[in-house]
């Protein structure tokens, strides 16, 4: 997606990489965006962010699991508001593709460290691994403090 003007956006520095992969690391939860029968669609859904990606864990019994295997390219808000100004605290738009994943031990495990709950329903048939592979990021850090990323900005450093 084109930026709206290209001086909107400052230039990406390292305190703007820092705070989109602390947002990305604290991240347990996100606003997913897609299109439901050409409708635009918004949902929560539970997030496990590892070395190789974020992870979700998504139901048959959702439409969004569909909506997602129709068109893998959507985007997650992620980033929690603070006292006062919702609008003064940082968050990330992820432009994503989803890929669903193998149900391997590996990959429970890593989601299974970050939401332990899940062990009651993620051997489930109808429950699928899909990892959110990042294609570029939007920070907003504030007000006036937008910034345009790109997938290597939001991997951590030696990895």
């Amino acid at each position: 997606m084109k930026p709206p003007k290209p001086d909107t956006f400052r230039a990406t520095d390292d305190e703007a990489r820092g705070l989109a992969r602390k947002l990305i690391a604290e991240a347990r939860s996100g606003a997913l965006g897609l299109t439901i029968d050409a409708e635009p669609f918004v949902t929560r859904i539970a997030l496990a962010p590892t070395s190789e990606g974020v992870l979700t864990l998504v139901s048959d019994l959702a439409a969004h699991t569909y909506a997602l295997r129709a068109t893998p390219d959507v985007s997650v808000l992620v980033g929690e508001p603070g006292k006062g100004d919702p609008l003064a605290h940082p968050r990330l738009t992820l432009q994503v593709r989803a890929q669903f994943l193998e149900k391997s031990d590996e990959i429970k495990a890593q989601y299974l460290a970050v939401h332990p709950k899940a062990q009651l329903y993620i051997d489930f048939a109808d429950f699928h691994v899909v990892r959110l592979d990042v294609r570029e990021g939007w920070l907003n850090g504030g007000f006036g403090r937008a910034y345009l990323l790109k997938p290597e900005d939001l991997k951590k450093p030696n990895t």
